[in-house]
This record gives structure tokens, C-alpha cells and sequence, in this order.
């Protein structure tokens, strides 16, 4: 019996590694069935998984229930070759995605190289998806989230190092959640499960909109 880990595993291991693993291709082509998989949201990296995951939490949705898989590509350069084996022209899986500004132009290319017609379906954050987060919770909230779950101390530590000083304070908390491994992924759903009210961004909530 497979699940949405195994599928998400079989796709990288075919598509990620731009080697054309034939036995992980078919074992993916297996469990789209198998698994009920219906459509994919494509992000760069884990943080991003983490944040649409614990996003879906707060809306009560379960989007593994649902057939939906996000799926981490290790970067936005390899998002033609997944795009082209999850899509139309591949196994016929619907299609959505988080990308950062500068990755705009890879993701309109993966969708053009996946057969989409029409809407294009993946939504773009001014930086990356912690610089949306941070300016929805605001710098005094994300600094407060940052104090209960203990990292109030590296944080100062951090700040007082000399190449933080020409920055603002949105920038030095972004480079902040980039400094210790783990710290971002961490982060990505921490952040989320932070937002009050309707104060969630833009490209999130849109994302959410078409799932």
C-alpha cells in the first residue's frame, strides 16, 4: 500500500535527479492511482512545504485526503521537469504552485513545457514566502514568536553582527531564519500558525483559493 510520502519520493527521484529513473517513474505512475493523487503544488523548497501544510491545518483542510500533494523540488531551475511529468502532457495531474519573484520566469516556462492552457495557476511572492509571512505578522509579532519558541538569544546575538546593520529589520529577520540548518523549515509553519485573522499573504491565500 503506498502513500503520498512514497509518490512524492518516487517523483523526485525521477524528476529531481534529471536522470530519468525508470524505475522510480513507473513506481510514481503506480501510486497516482493507487494513492489517489489529483493534483500537485509545486514549491522550492521543505520551509515552503511546511508553511502551505500548517496554512491548510488552520483552514481545517487535509490536503493528503484530498489527493493533493506539495512537493519540494530542491530549487525553481528543475521546475520544467517536474512540471512536465505531473502535468497535462505527463500524468494528467492538476497543476499549482509558490514561486519567489525571481523564479517567475522558470515557473511560466515549466507550465508552457507541461501543456497548461489557460490559467496558470501558481502565485508569486514579492521575495520568498518568510518575507510575505513577516510583513502579514509584522517585525514586533514575528520577534515575539521568535522569543517563545526560544530563539530570542541567537536572534540578539545574530543582530549585533556588523553586516546586519545596514539592513531593516524585515531583511535581518529573513536572513535570520536562513542562518542555522533547520531554523527555515522550522520557521515556515511556525510563522504560519502565528497569522491572526485575516492578516495571511496574498500568494498563500490565493493558492488556496483554486486547491
Amino acid at each position: 500500500m503506498g502513500d503520498m510520502k512514497s509518490f512524492r519520493d518516487a517523483v523526485v527521484a525521477w524528476a529531481g535527479s534529471g536522470r530519468g529513473d525508470e524505475g522510480a517513474r513507473e513506481r510514481a505512475v503506480g501510486l497516482v492511482g493507487e494513492v489517489g493523487v489529483r493534483g500537485v503544488v509545486l514549491v522550492e523548497g521543505p520551509s515552503d512545504v511546511g508553511a502551505v501544510e500548517a496554512f491548510a491545518g488552520r483552514l481545517g483542510r487535509d490536503l493528503v485526503g484530498e489527493g493533493i500533494c506539495v512537493l519540494a523540488m530542491g530549487g525553481a531551475m528543475g521546475v520544467g521537469r517536474f512540471a512536465g511529468f505531473l502535468g497535462p502532457d505527463g500524468l494528467g495531474l492538476r497543476l499549482t504552485g509558490l514561486c519567489d519573484e525571481r523564479e517567475r520566469d522558470y515557473f511560466e516556462r515549466g507550465w508552457t513545457r507541461a501543456g497548461v492552457v489557460g490559467s496558470r495557476d501558481y502565485f508569486v511572492c514579492a521575495a520568498d514566502l518568510e518575507d510575505e509571512l513577516i510583513r502579514a505578522l509584522g517585525v514586533e509579532r514575528v520577534i515575539e514568536i521568535v522569543r517563545e519558541e526560544g530563539d530570542l538569544r541567537p536572534l540578539e546575538t545574530f543582530l549585533r553582527q556588523p553586516a546586519q546593520r545596514e539592513r531593516t529589520p524585515q531583511q535581518q529577520l529573513r536572513r535570520f531564519f536562513g542562518t542555522t540548518k533547520g531554523r527555515k523549515i522550522h520557521y515556515g509553519g511556525v510563522l504560519v500558525r502565528g497569522l491572526e485573522g485575516e492578516r495571511v499573504p496574498g500568494p498563500l491565500a490565493r493558492l488556496f483559493e483554486v486547491l
